[in-house]
């Protein structure tokens, strides 16, 4: 028996291939721009009948501009694949695929991606993607004189623009205050949303690339107070990842998850931190901003120089010690030592090593300083998710049961959040143990300060992990925790009270003062400071 097959235009396969993701890819988006209408009102079926055509419409035309008879089959399978994955994920931890989920996307290391896949994903993609995919594989594109296709094509594109804005015009009003109200359900049209998105990360990171980083330092200089010291400084930065400040019991969670933290003498706890992103790619490069989330321009932030970069500019070493997946460009051009996961410790298991390991070997880096003064950044791998249960070692698993699988719709809320709490466990002991070192380096003047880059959602609302768009991200995802400890060294050397920032803490504090209170701290004089940003100002003699 012969094999079937069925010859198809291009356009007409544009139009099956836009009515496909419509009807299969967009229910997240659907659902929330029908979310408390009443379904009795004739309004409601023409809203939904007019976002139905208009995604419709709208991929039609983008798919007729890039469709061509060789290139239509592979371009269609590759966006059913993605568009596949991606509808899974929007489903399962309501992702938006905004810029910053896109670049965070493309950052991610095959280490992390691969704790993502599970076989209800895959299983998700054999029937969105596999069983239209072997239907494509049965089709032919009709073969067609060129001048023929130079004004159906057009045509085409034309017909598609107007049933789009035939289709929107009934129901203007209420369609023109939901994308001015709610900007971001846009990210959740699938696959426009990622398309746009990844067009403009890759325009954006094109044209950083080819200017190169505007610099923020050259009239960085050391403050006179530091030709009255008699220790050279040690200073370690501690970037967390993905720990909230609702499990942190230094803030008076129900649970003990800081007990080692909590019996030291010294800390300094900030109760009331907010972060600048819900995510790694938008948080770092913005901590280590002048510009914050105050004054955002993500193409500001990422075309200059950092922190780091002025803190080095002044002579003071700067290291940054990585267990994640980078520096998100904040150390470019600085020294950088990547945790080797294969190596043999038992911290490491091949594939990632707990963060108790950034602080072995740390004297290496540290003694390589040519005048002794240092500035070391330990970026955590953290609470990462969704597999948390990799995060702690055996010994740590005190809350249980445990969520032991990265596919978190297996498990119950209570299992992830013990999973979750077991990691906040881990962070503790990371930092008491960060502060244990620091106490042996009794011939430098030491402080540590540490805060998680972002938040975490673990089920509230219906939503997991991370990654909302900023404004309208739930409060797990933004507040975080932070910690501070000093040597008396090194608080008398730098004129700092102790008792002052104590107080001072109990106030909000964010990101955005990262930048301005550490150059206060430490004496760096620099056009680039504002002291109406320095959360120390008033603690410093």
């Amino acid at each position: 028996m012969p094999s079937w097959h069925l010859v198809v235009s291009a356009e007409l396969l544009a139009l099956i291939a836009s009515l496909y993701f419509t009807l299969t890819a967009n229910h997240l988006f659907l659902n929330s721009a029908l979310q408390g209408r009443d379904w009795g009102d004739h309004k409601t079926w023409l809203l939904a009948i007019a976002l139905l055509l208009a995604i419709t419409g709208i991929h039609t035309a983008l798919f007729l501009i890039l469709f061509s008879r060789r290139t239509a089959k592979p371009l269609l399978i590759t966006l059913l694949v993605i568009t596949a994955a991606a509808s899974y994920y929007m489903n399962r931890y309501t992702v938006f695929f905004n810029g910053e989920m896109i670049r965070n996307i493309l950052r991610t290391d095959f280490k992390e991606a691969s704790e993502l896949l599970s076989l209800d994903m895959l299983l998700h993609i054999l029937l969105y993607a596999g069983v239209p995919i072997a239907l494509l594989s049965r089709m032919h594109i009709a073969k067609r004189r060129w001048t023929r296709t130079l004004w159906i094509r057009p045509l085409c594109v034309i017909a598609a623009a107007v049933v789009t804005v035939a289709a929107v015009l009934p129901v203007f009003q209420d369609f023109s205050a939901m994308m001015r109200n709610q900007k971001e359900m846009r990210f959740l049209i699938m696959p426009g949303a990622y398309l746009t998105s990844f067009t403009r990360v890759l325009a954006s990171d094109g044209k950083q690339a080819a200017t190169g980083r505007i610099s923020i330092s050259e009239d960085a200089r050391l403050g006179a107070l530091w030709a009255h010291r008699s220790k050279p400084m040690l200073f370690v930065l501690v970037v967390g990842e993905t720990t909230r400040a609702a499990n942190w019991g230094l803030n008076g969670y129900a649970r003990q998850t800081t007990p080692r933290l909590a019996s030291l003498e010294g800390i300094i706890n900030f109760p009331y931190a907010t972060s600048c992103g819900t995510n790694t790619e938008v948080s770092v490069p913005c901590m280590f901003s002048p510009f914050g989330r105050h004054d955002y321009d993500e193409e500001k932030i990422r075309s200059h120089e950092s922190l780091l970069h002025l803190i080095h500019r002044t002579g003071i070493s700067t290291v940054w010690r990585d267990n994640q997946s980078g520096c998100k460009g904040v150390c470019d051009g600085l020294p950088m030592t990547h945790i080797d996961t294969s190596q043999k410790s038992p911290l490491c298991d091949g594939e990632r090593c707990l963060d108790d390991i950034l602080t072995e070997g740390m004297d290496t880096d540290i003694q390589r300083a040519p005048n002794g003064n240092v500035f070391v950044v330990l970026h955590q791998l953290g609470n990462h998710g969704p597999a948390y249960y990799k995060r702690y070692p055996p010994e740590l698993r005190r809350f249980v049961p445990t969520c032991d699988t990265a596919d978190l719709g297996k498990c119950t809320k209570e299992q992830i959040v013990n999973a979750y709490d077991n990691g906040v466990l881990g962070t503790d002991r990371m930092l008491a143990s960060t502060i244990a070192y620091l106490k042996t380096q009794t011939h430098y003047d030491t402080a540590m300060l540490y805060l998680s880059d972002h938040g975490e959602s673990l089920g509230e609302h219906g939503i997991f992990l991370h990654g909302l768009p900023y404004s309208i991200a739930p409060k797990e995802q933004t507040q975080i925790p932070m910690v501070m400890w000093m040597s008396s060294g090194f608080s008398s050397s730098f004129g700092i009270n102790r008792d002052c920032i104590s107080r001072r803490a109990n106030q909000p504090i964010s990101q955005d003062h990262l930048f301005h209170s550490l150059l206060g701290l430490l004496r760096i004089e620099s056009k680039q400071y504002d002291p109406a940003w320095d959360a120390f100002k008033g603690c410093r003699a």
